[in-house]
């Protein structure tokens, strides 16, 4: 959802250019491409909903910790691995279950939904949104939809895929298993954890692949 979403957003936002007349044009026109967009963001918003409620059992039913919030810790991380990166600091941080850039994009990812979730049905809706907000309200959700939706592709395009895709090739979203040398990479306090029995998170015996 989110990659059709940035596609059809992306050609409505520069629908001057060359591509993206051609596009919008192979797509059936910019109202279809707009009902495209749409559908898209109706599936973004029904995952962010069963990812709330997931999470909503997790933590408070099942009682599990919730590890994916930031830390002081992670702003030492964050420093240590800047250090790293410029050859100031001879090693890597030790992180656990969740890195502070892991941390960082999946916030970033909370914020941009939210953002992008109200100012896109003010968009979608702004006769219903006039009657109980100022007109000038909806140019301004325009702007902030518009502006958000380029920085979150950006960040995607650059951030992500360079940390997931090109780095290392993580394949756990398709396979639910990390391998240990990745761990030893990436996680090593939680791998030392699981390795001792003692994982905040109860594991399956599978999930370390020797």
């Amino acid at each position: 959802s989110f990659s059709l979403l940035g596609f059809t957003g992306l050609i409505q936002k520069f629908s001057g250019a060359d591509i993206s007349i051609s596009l919008i044009s192979l797509l059936g026109g910019i109202e279809m491409v707009r009902v495209i967009h749409r559908i898209a963001s109706l599936g973004l918003m029904f995952g962010t909903i069963y990812h709330l409620g997931t999470s909503g059992y997790k933590y408070y039913v099942k009682r599990s910790p919730i590890s994916m919030l930031p830390t002081l810790k992670d702003i030492t991380n964050a420093w240590g691995v800047f250090l790293h990166n410029l050859k100031l600091q001879k090693s890597r941080p030790q992180q656990g279950r969740y890195t502070f850039d892991e941390k960082f994009e999946y916030w970033a990812f909370v914020w941009g939904t939210l953002v992008m979730g109200l100012t896109g049905f003010m968009l979608w809706n702004p006769i219903s949104t006039a009657r109980f907000l100022p007109g000038i309200i909806i140019p301004a959700a325009k702007a902030a939809h518009s502006g958000e939706a380029l920085l979150a592709v950006l960040a995607i395009a650059i951030w992500h895929f360079y940390n997931v895709h090109i780095k290392h090739l993580n394949k756990s979203m398709f396979t639910g298993y990390i391998s240990e040398h990745e761990m030893l990479e990436e996680h090593p306090i939680e791998l030392a954890d699981i390795k001792a029995g003692i994982a905040e998170i109860p594991q399956d015996p599978k999930v370390v692949a020797k």
